[in-house]
């Protein structure tokens, strides 16, 4: 039985042009991370569409998948909270901005306080 696809990303991104002149090139460059010291970090402080709730947002992260959600993780252990990460931003419940700072700071990173 076929796998359903349920959109275009599902046939891998391209599906047809009528271009003569189109040439097709995969090219598959692997994004690298960047070492912490050239990472130039946002910590923002978000309470909209939250029910109230305050939320801690990093953003500005360059690097692979896998050492984004790693970072995220980190950061979540380290404030003993929840939080996720997706669309280049990791989410952290709670207001734990001041402490995430630091421990960044520490570890190489260049972090920027935005907003109150």
């Amino acid at each position: 039985m076929a796998k359903k696809l349920s959109s275009l990303d599902d046939l891998g991104g391209f599906v047809f042009s009528t271009n003569k002149d189109f040439e097709f090139d995969s090219n598959d460059e692997q994004q690298q991370t960047l070492p912490n010291n050239q990472q130039k970090l946002e910590a923002h402080l978000d309470k909209k569409n939250r029910g109230g709730k305050v939320a801690t947002i990093i953003k500005g992260f360059e690097g692979t998948d896998d050492d984004f959600k790693a970072l995220a993780k980190k950061l979540k252990t380290l404030c003993g909270v929840g939080g996720s990460a997706k669309d280049g931003e990791i989410i952290i419940q709670g207001d734990f901005r001041t402490k995430i700072m630091d421990h960044l700071a520490k570890e190489g990173y260049k972090v920027k306080r935005v907003g109150g």
